[in-house]
């Protein structure tokens, strides 16, 4: 056994969540310490590269206060240490990426320094402890408390023994959960399981997970060859074409995934009038900087072409991960291979070789994320469980989501599934505006275990609009503000939640640390 850290709180995974968490635990006073199987803290936003999907009213409300801090810490960042044009440093709402899926697009390692920078004063004053390139590997628990859990150093070998009161998953697919004992669910639920309209006939589908997808950034530089090596599966993916699709998935033409019509995309903008896909997750604007810093723009490449579905790496043999996670790196790099080579252009050529994938944006050897982009977790067998038919507009005739007396904050998106591994297509409905209700945190049965992200009870439906970064870091922060509330009263959570008069102090805590917990009159989405 190697050294033994104790705390009040262990957080398992520094996603998205698990920094939300660890912030708002630290700022409560309690020891913390929080694992991360990659380098870089901050999941969906860093290891992951993935630039913050968001609701329209984000630059107004609708997320947390330390949420906001983050956003407002990005453009700061970018205003402290890049040589901005004047004009780009004047705007108030600074896009350094100038993508158009947010309003805050940005490089993976500006979020690092930003969430570094937010956690510091509580990892350099020892209330915080970090083990990077940590993953957990046992579990021990005592009837229905977890009584420790240890974790193994993916660089040394060397195994840690953390003990804590509370213990919260955050890892990007709730592996917790099964280490734990903790009941829960993977893949589609039935029709007949949960009423929804949208959920899959006959038996459910525990393997039937939507895809997941290496993200990749590169940049142009129109003249210059940049094409990499041929992938050794390109052959396989160049020919591949699944039923629903209207060409090859290594093709500029994709579908509108809620009618699942043809749509016809472009590279870069202006090209042939279609949607640019290069524009689309820009996160370096070139012109946003004087001296000509950067020579391109840069985008991040997590688009329909290279999702991968045709396997989960959840739940199964260590081979058969393997298997998927390698297929899935090669769809990335094959993509990639056939944007430099093969892609039409409007000029009657073929290939885009100036393409030139940029390592360095995701800091890892072969170009590819440190982590893939998790759009579905195992998920909790909680006390609550979000459906269908309590956020999605058509089963909501008055125009609001449910009302949750124990809304422990807020979020919104649509109802957004990916292809799945069980082949069936893009499920995308419209949604409103939404709560996080307490209950979805809480496991059926284990006592001192919180789920702080995607793991969270929903379904394989809703978690389609639960599963990004906003709500991701409103669900960690509110676990960790959870436990920290039970730990000053001495209560448990399920107790917190099951006292009214609790509850209702709990919530004016997570108020008062500027967690929402309920939508002013929006429309849906």
């Amino acid at each position: 056994m190697g050294r033994e850290i104790a705390a009040d709180i262990v957080i398992v995974g520094g996603g998205t969540g698990g920094c939300a968490a660890a912030l708002a635990a630290a700022k409560a006073g309690r020891t913390v310490v929080m694992t991360e199987e990659t380098a870089w803290i901050g999941g969906q936003l860093t290891s992951q590269a993935v630039p913050p999907d968001e609701h329209p009213w984000i630059e107004s409300f609708g997320c947390t206060a330390d949420y906001r801090k983050f956003r407002d810490g990005v453009r700061s960042y970018y205003r402290d240490h890049f040589p901005l044009t004047a004009e780009a440093r004047s705007r108030g709402a600074l896009n350094p990426g100038g993508g158009s899926v947010s309003r805050l697009c940005h490089e993976p390692r500006a979020a690092v320094a930003v969430l570094e920078q937010m956690l510091a004063p509580y990892e350099n004053s020892g209330r915080l402890a970090i083990l990077r390139r940590h993953v957990p590997v046992r579990a021990e628990t005592h009837g229905d408390k977890i009584v420790s859990v240890d974790v193994r150093s993916l660089d040394s070998g060397d195994v840690a023994h953390l003990t804590g009161a509370y213990f919260l998953d955050a890892t990007e697919c709730g592996d917790l959960l099964p280490l734990a004992g903790a009941e829960y669910v993977t893949g589609a639920e039935s029709r007949e399981q949960t009423g929804e309209p949208h959920a899959v006939e006959g038996a459910p589908r525990p393997d039937d997970m939507q895809g997941f997808t290496y993200c990749f950034a590169m940049d142009y530089l129109e003249g210059e060859n940049h094409v990499i090596d041929k992938p050794e599966m390109y052959g396989f993916w160049r020919d591949y074409k699944p039923d629903f699709w209207p060409d090859r998935l290594l093709s500029l033409t994709g579908v509108k995934p809620a009618t699942m019509e043809p749509v016809r995309y472009s590279l870069f903008p202006g090209e042939s009038g279609g949607f640019s896909l290069f524009r689309y997750r820009q996160i370096a604007d070139a012109g946003n900087y004087v001296g000509g810093l950067y020579r391109g723009n840069v985008s991040l490449v997590n688009w329909p072409q290279n999702d991968y579905w045709l396997g989960s790496f959840i739940d199964v043999p260590e081979e058969e991960k393997e298997k998927h996670l390698r297929s899935a790196k090669q769809l990335s790099l094959s993509l990639l291979y056939w944007l430099q080579t093969e892609a039409p252009r409007p000029d009657g050529k073929q290939g885009y070789p100036g393409l030139r994938l940029r390592r360095d944006v995701v800091g890892t050897e072969d170009g590819l994320a440190m982590y893939p982009y998790i759009r579905e977790s195992r998920r909790l067998r909680a006390e609550f469980t979000v459906l269908e038919q309590h956020v999605a507009a058509d089963c909501r005739p008055d125009g609001r989501a449910a009302a949750f007396a124990d809304s422990v904050g807020i979020g919104c998106y649509r109802i957004d599934l990916h292809p799945s591994t069980g082949g069936q297509p893009y499920i995308d409905i419209s949604s409103l505006p939404f709560q996080i209700p307490f209950g979805a945190l809480l496991p059926v049965r284990v006592d001192n275990l919180l789920a702080a992200g995607k793991n969270i009870g929903t379904t394989h439906i809703t978690n389609g609009c639960y599963r990004l970064h906003p709500v991701e870091w409103n669900i960690g922060e509110a676990a960790a503000l959870c436990a920290a509330y039970c730990l000053d009263r001495e209560l448990s959570p399920r107790g917190l939640r099951a006292r009214p008069e609790e509850l209702a102090s709990f919530q004016r805590m997570l108020t008062g640390n500027g967690v929402e917990l309920a939508w002013p009159a929006v429309r849906a989405v």
